[in-house]
C-alpha cells in the first residue's frame, strides 16, 4: 500500500510541475474539499448537482467565490475602459486574461500592481448576487420621500452601496420604516391636506367641496386672501391625526373606529377654512352664467395673472357662437364692472378725466345708475358722462385695450363633447376663424327646408326669427330667400344683417322671374347703347330696388304679390329713367376723365385726391348700389370735381388749403369706413355721412352748383363728433 500511495503521490507531483502548478497548494485545495465533503455529509447539506459548464453550475460557483471575495469586485468605466473597485480604487483587466468579454461587473481572484493594478482570474457577475451576499456590508440611503396616490403610501427612491459601488438606485420603497414622523407629516399634507387621496370618506369630500367653494370665490374677488394657509389645515389634522399613521390602509382603519366616537372629528367648517366674510362675493354679484337671449352660458373664473384664462370664461357651444352679442359681455359681470368702469374711465385724457371727479365715486354711480344691456359700453359710458356732467367724450377717447386682460370677457369655443375649439378675447377673430362651422350647424339644422327650390313666392310666410331646439339649446336663426341662379332657395342665417343682406337678392330674383320677358326686352334695348350696354344688369338690378323694394323687404307671400302688382305698370317708366340718368353720369365721367391725365402730372396730389373720389363713387357694381335719390346727384359731384381741375391751374394755393379743411373731416370718415367694412357693419349714419362729405366737396371747390343742404367744415365736424359719440 505504500508504494501504491507514493506511486500516486509520485504522478500527481510530476504532472502538476508540467503543468506549472503549485503542489501545496493542489493539496491544499483538494484537503480542502474533503473537509467540505465531511461536513456537508455531517450537516446533511444536498451537494449541488448542477454541471459546472451550465449557466446554473457558473452561478453556484461563482457566487461561492464571491462571498470570500466582496472586496475584489469592479464596475466598469465606459470611458476609461477601467474598473472602479471598492473604496474608488481603480484597476484593470489583466491582458493575459482568460475572459473574453468581461461585463459591467466582475470580481477577480487578486489585485496585483505592476505598471498599473491588475486584476487576475476574472469573473463575470450579477450585481443582485452582491446585493444578496454582501447585505450586511450594503449601506443604504433613501432620499426624495414622496406621497404616491396609487399606493397610498409614503414612499421614498433608495440607493444601496458596497464599499461605495452603486449596486442599486432609485429603488421605490416604503419609507414609513425609515421616518415615521416624516412619513405621517407627507402624508397629512399631500392627502389630507392637498385632497391627492382616493378615499369614500364622507368627511374627505365634504372639506374638498367647501375648499372649492372658498377657492371659487378668491377667483371672482381676485384676492388671494380668503382661504386660510395650508399650514392651519395642516395643524387641524395634525391635531386628530394620531402617530404611526402615514398609509391610506392605516388611517382609514383609524377613522372608522374614530368616526364611531365622533362622527364629525374630521370635518372642517366654513369658520375653520376662511379668514373673513368675503363680502359682495355673491351670485348676483359673480353669476354662474350668462342669460343672452334663450341660452344661458357658463363662466368660470380664476385669478391667475398671465394666464390665458385669468378672469371671467364664457363657454360658448360652437352652435351658439355667432349668437353671442359683443356689446353685451363687455359688461362682463357685475362683481366686475367697476374695476373696468374706472380702467376706462381712466384711460380718456387727463384734460377731461379731471372733471369726473374721484373716478372711484365715478365708477360705482355709473354701475349703480346704469343697468347691463346690449348697448356698447364706451356708448353707454359716454351717455352717462353727458346726462350728469354735461361733457362731451367722444368714443374713440376710451381706450378699453389699456384695461388689463381680465378685464375682457374671454371665450372659450367647445363642441358637443365639451372639447375645446377655440379660445380668445376677441370675439370677432373667434367667429371670423368659426363662424363658418357654426353657420354649417344652423343650415343642417334647418336643411329640411332648403332642399326645394322655388320659381315663385309658394313657400308661405316667413318669420323674422326661428328658434330651433337643438340637445338643450335654443339657436336662432333669421330665414331668408336665398339667389339660386334660375330660382331661390330658403335658408337660415345666424345674424339679421347676413339674413337681410341675402333676402334681399333673393326676392329681387323672384321678381326678376316675374318680369323675365320685359327685363329681356329691357336689356335688349340697352345692349344696343354703346355706353349703356355693359351696365344692363345694373339698371335692372336698380330699377327692380326702386320699384318694388323701397323701405323694409316683403316677408309675406301677400306683401310680395301687392308689390307685384303695385310695380307692374311702373317698371318699365323706372328702367328708362334710370338709364337716362346714367347715360348723364357716364358723360360727366368721360369729361372728368379727360382732363384728370393732365391734372395728375402738374398737380399730383389733387389730382389723386380726384381719382381716389371718382374710384369711391363709381366703383364696380355703383349703379345697382346707389340709392335713386342718391344717382340723381352723382352728375353735379363729378362736375365739381371738374371744375376743381379747372380752378387748380389758376389757384393752386388755394385748392391745398381747402384741401386740407377737407381732410380733417373726409380723413377719419374714410378711416372709420374702412373699419366698419372689414367688420361688415356699415351703418345707415355712415353712409348718409358720406354723401354729406360729397355736397362739402361741392361747397367748397365748385359753389357756383349749389347744395341742397348746407355744408360746411365746421358743420361737419360737429356732426361727426354726434356720430362718434
Amino acid at each position: 500500500f505504500l508504494k501504491l500511495w507514493k506511486l500516486f503521490d509520485g504522478k500527481l507531483e510530476k504532472a502538476c510541475r508540467e503543468n506549472f502548478l503549485s503542489v501545496p497548494r493542489m493539496r491544499e485545495w483538494r484537503d480542502i474539499h474533503a473537509q467540505l465533503e465531511t461536513t456537508l455529509a455531517e450537516m446533511k447539506w444536498p451537494a449541488s448537482s448542477a454541471n459546472p459548464e451550465s449557466a446554473e453550475g457558473y452561478r453556484a460557483i461563482h457566487r461561492a467565490l464571491l462571498g470570500g471575495l466582496l472586496g475584489n469586485v469592479g464596475m466598469r468605466d465606459e470611458a476609461e475602459g477601467s474598473y472602479t473597485g471598492a473604496r474608488d480604487i481603480r484597476f484593470w483587466v489583466h491582458p493575459g486574461s482568460w475572459t473574453r468579454k468581461p461585463g459591467k461587473w466582475l470580481v477577480a481572484a487578486e489585485l496585483v500592481e505592476t505598471t498599473r493594478l491588475f486584476a487576475r482570474t476574472v469573473a463575470n457577475v450579477d450585481p443582485k448576487w452582491l446585493e444578496e451576499l454582501g447585505a450586511h456590508l450594503l449601506k443604504r440611503d433613501r432620499h426624495d420621500p414622496h406621497w404616491e396616490r396609487s399606493r397610498a403610501q409614503v414612499m421614498a427612491l433608495e440607493r444601496g452601496t458596497l464599499y461605495g459601488l452603486p449596486v442599486y438606485a432609485n429603488r421605490r420603497v416604503d419609507f414609513a420604516s425609515f421616518d415615521a414622523a416624516l412619513s405621517r407629516g407627507i402624508f397629512i399634507r399631500s392627502a389630507l391636506v392637498e385632497g391627492d387621496f382616493e378615499t369614500r370618506a364622507p368627511f374627505f369630500a365634504h372639506n374638498r367641496r367647501l375648499v372649492a367653494e372658498i377657492e371659487r370665490l378668491e377667483h371672482k374677488s381676485r384676492r388671494p386672501d380668503i382661504l386660510v394657509d395650508e399650514e392651519l389645515i395642516h395643524a387641524f389634522y395634525d391635531a386628530r391625526v394620531p402617530q404611526g399613521i402615514s398609509s391610506g390602509a392605516d388611517f382609514d382603519k383609524w377613522r372608522k373606529d374614530a368616526e364611531r366616537k365622533l362622527p364629525r372629528l374630521l370635518y372642517l367648517s366654513r369658520d375653520d377654512l376662511m379668514r373673513h366674510r368675503a363680502a359682495g362675493i355673491t351670485t348676483d354679484n359673480f353669476p354662474p352664467a350668462l342669460q343672452l337671449g334663450p341660452n344661458r352660458l357658463a363662466l368660470e373664473y380664476l385669478f391667475e395673472p398671465g394666464s390665458p384664462r385669468d378672469g371671467v370664461t364664457m363657454s360658448v357651444p360652437l352652435a351658439l357662437l355667432n349668437q353671442v352679442p359683443a356689446a353685451r359681455t363687455e359688461w362682463l359681470v357685475p362683481g366686475l364692472l367697476k374695476e373696468k368702469i374706472r380702467a376706462m374711465a381712466k384711460s380718456i385724457p387727463q384734460r377731461l378725466r379731471h372733471k369726473l371727479g374721484s373716478l372711484d365715486e365715478f365708477a360705482a354711480a355709473f354701475c349703480e345708475a346704469v343697468p347691463p344691456s346690449d348697448t356698447p359700453l364706451a356708448a353707454a359710458l359716454a351717455r352717462h358722462i353727458r346726462e350728469k356732467f354735461n361733457l362731451d367724450i367722444p368714443l374713440d377717447s376710451f381706450r378699453p385695450d389699456s384695461a388689463p386682460a381680465h378685464l375682457h370677457m374671454n371665450f372659450r369655443v367647445v363642441d358637443d363633447h365639451g372639447r375645446q375649439l377655440g379660445m380668445d378675447r376677441d370675439l370677432a377673430q373667434l367667429k371670423a376663424s368659426l363662424g363658418e362651422k357654426t353657420a354649417a350647424i344652423l343650415q343642417t339644422e334647418a336643411s329640411a327646408a332648403e332642399s326645394e327650390r322655388y320659381t315663385g313666392w309658394t313657400m308661405g310666410d316667413l318669420p323674422e326669427i326661428m328658434e330651433i331646439e337643438r340637445g338643450g339649446q335654443t339657436l336662432i336663426g333669421y330665414p331668408a330667400l336665398a339667389d339660386a341662379g334660375e330660382a331661390v332657395t330658403l335658408q337660415v342665417f345666424h345674424s339679421p344683417e347676413k339674413a337681410r343682406e341675402i333676402h334681399r337678392g333673393g326676392v329681387r330674383r323672384l321678381l326678376a322671374i316675374a318680369f323675365r320677358d320685359r327685363i329681356r326686352d329691357l336689356e335688349r334695348t340697352l345692349a344696343r347703347d354703346v355706353a349703356l350696354g355693359p351696365l344692363k344688369a345694373d339698371v335692372v338690378t336698380a330699377a327692380l330696388e326702386r320699384t318694388f323694394l323701397p323701405g323694409s323687404l316683403p316677408m309675406t307671400q301677400a306683401d310680395f304679390a301687392r308689390r307685384v302688382e303695385d310695380g307692374r305698370s311702373r317698371f318699365n317708366l323706372i328702367a328708362q329713367e334710370i338709364a337716362r340718368a346714367a347715360s348723364g353720369i357716364l358723360a360727366e365721367r368721360a369729361a372728368l376723365e379727360k382732363k384728370l391725365p393732365p391734372a395728375l402730372k402738374a398737380f399730383p396730389q389733387a389730382g389723386d385726391d380726384i381719382k381716389q373720389q371718382l374710384g369711391r363713387l363709381l366703383a364696380p357694381g355703383w349703379l345697382a348700389r346707389t340709392p335713386w335719390e342718391r344717382l340723381q346727384h352723382l352728375p353735379r359731384y363729378l362736375k365739381a370735381a371738374s371744375l376743381r381741375l379747372d380752378k387748380l391751374r389758376a389757384d393752386p394755393a388755394r385748392d391745398a388749403r381747402l384741401a386740407v379743411e377737407l381732410a380733417s373731416v373726409e380723413q377719419p370718415y374714410l378711416r372709420e369706413l374702412a373699419a366698419r367694412l372689414r367688420q361688415g357693419a356699415v351703418t345707415a349714419q355712415l353712409e348718409q355721412f358720406g354723401w354729406l362729405v360729397e355736397e362739402l366737396r361741392v361747397s367748397l371747390f365748385a359753389q357756383e352748383l349749389r347744395t341742397p343742404i348746407p355744408a360746411s367744415v365746421k358743420r361737419l365736424a360737429k356732426l361727426w363728433q354726434t356720430l362718434r359719440k
